[in-house]
């Protein structure tokens, strides 16, 4: 007799239904249950912006599922306890899924795996082009310089697109919970969903992909992909847009091997996600106290003084994302001009970010804080005033964000304190750049000379 049992495809960061491997594994052995499991420990890493936008990808799976028969069963609770009961529940012959490198869904696949006992859990394909282990120097030890990571993730390749059809599918329905109201949000979310990540990424890839070199660290052109939200929770995969990136998407293709190397890292040193990369930098002196926690708030608030940082800051706060050159901007303004431990920042870039992905925020800090895997950091302290010039040439970035300064024309906009007269409602620079600056060095200086 056919064994009609159900295999269940268990959803994490792959909210989609094309160039799904995990999907087309699961279909070739029959019927198939979507599941989505909310995790309590993940919402509470979240920030609202990001749950409401998990929130909302949902909701477009569940459309696109119900398009072709199927719908998302979607279970609250801890996943080693909900995913063997609906196991149990449908009888099912196999649970589905896309690899978790991140250290909590490493271990949380391995309680889920101990926890259905006989039934197998099947790993096919992960979110990224390259998967963490598979990229390593010849003596099998892993890189931890970009540079010869990404010559040899070159090297190894990626597989091409996956052909999975949705509409081959046959589902298999079981009763779930609706999916939760969004949490109140002040920031202006983008569209969420695999159709919204595909038309993304044709506009980017037809208007902007040939010039993403010359205009990427131009926040005031807008012309960047803005894909990151939807390479977070998998509602595009990095295949899909390599394979159209070609000669003249190489640059692109870069930032997307940065991605693979920080989840490379983070599989291979799970402790950086909330410790240093380079321990010894742990020693670094950081101011703590009132004047600290204030200064902190003017920076979370955009309120600093330094018009890049502020506009950055206040960027972040209605929309969820920032343009990538600014959040190099302002992490070395907190921890080079405020001294500021990194952590303070990555955790406030968690809460409001929606394409929040620890292995790239937390190494992104650290790489910018000079704790990370860059060879020859320290002396690296980015002026906010300069960056700003340089990057936002004619002022639209910083006019667009703090509208105290739209007044000034051009390149001004970024010393407001010597315009005649100067702009009202907007604050003095709470620290003079020039000061901090020699202030930082000499602190890196002092833990170097000890190590």
């Amino acid at each position: 007799m056919p064994d009609d049992r159900p295999s269940i495809l268990w959803f994490r960061r792959d909210l989609r239904l094309g160039d799904h491997p995990a999907l087309m594994a699961a279909a070739e052995q029959g019927p198939v249950t979507a599941l989505f499991v909310l995790d309590d420990r993940l919402l509470r890493a979240s920030g609202a912006p990001r749950t409401a936008y998990l929130l909302r990808t949902l909701r477009a799976l569940d459309t696109d599922l119900r398009k072709h028969g199927g719908r998302l069963v979607l279970r609250r609770g801890r996943p080693e306890q909900v995913v063997p009961a609906l196991a149990k529940e449908v009888t099912a012959r196999a649970v589905h899924l896309s690899a978790d490198y991140a250290p909590y869904g490493a271990a949380r696949d391995r309680r889920v795996e101990a926890a259905l006992g006989d039934v197998p859990v099947i790993a096919t394909g992960s979110p990224y082009a390259v998967a963490p282990g598979r990229v390593l120097k010849q003596d099998g030890d892993p890189y931890k310089v970009f540079t010869p990571f990404h010559r040899a993730w070159l090297q190894h390749g990626w597989r091409r697109p996956a052909d999975s059809d949705p509409a081959t599918v046959t589902w298999r329905v079981v009763d779930g919970d609706d999916v939760p109201d969004d949490p109140e949000i002040d920031a202006d979310l983008p569209d969420a969903g695999e159709q919204a990540a595909l038309a993304a990424w044709a506009s980017f890839r037809d208007e902007h992909l040939a010039h993403y070199e010359a205009d990427r660290n131009r926040p005031d052109l807008d012309h960047t992909s803005r894909m990151s939200p939807h390479l977070k929770l998998g509602t595009i995969h990095p295949r899909t847009m390599l394979v159209d990136c070609g000669r003249v998407g190489a640059p692109y293709a870069r930032q997307l091997a940065w991605r693979d190397f920080y989840a490379h890292v983070l599989h291979h040193w799970p402790n950086s996600a909330h410790g240093y990369f380079k321990p010894e930098m742990a020693a670094m002196t950081y101011d703590g106290g009132a004047a600290a926690g204030r200064a902190f708030e003017a920076w979370a608030g955009g309120q600093t003084g330094f018009p890049i940082v502020d506009a950055g800051m206040r960027q972040l706060l209605a929309t969820g994302w920032m343009h990538n050159r600014v959040r190099m901007i302002v992490a070395s303004f907190l921890v080079k001009d405020l001294h500021l431990e990194w952590t303070r920042g990555a955790r406030h870039f968690m809460d409001h970010l929606i394409d929040g992905d620890l292995a790239s925020n937390q190494h992104g800090w650290q790489w910018t804080a000079g704790t990370g895997t860059d060879a020859s950091p320290y002396f690296r302290v980015f002026n906010p005033i300069s960056q700003g010039q340089k990057f936002d040439p004619r002022g639209d970035y910083v006019r667009r964000w703090v509208p105290e300064l739209k007044g000034l024309s051009g390149k001004a906009v970024h010393e407001p304190w010597t315009a005649d007269p100067v702009p009202v409602g907007y604050p003095a620079p709470i620290v003079d750049h020039a000061t901090e600056r020699v202030e930082a060095l000499e602190r890196y200086a002092a833990v170097t000379r000890q190590h």
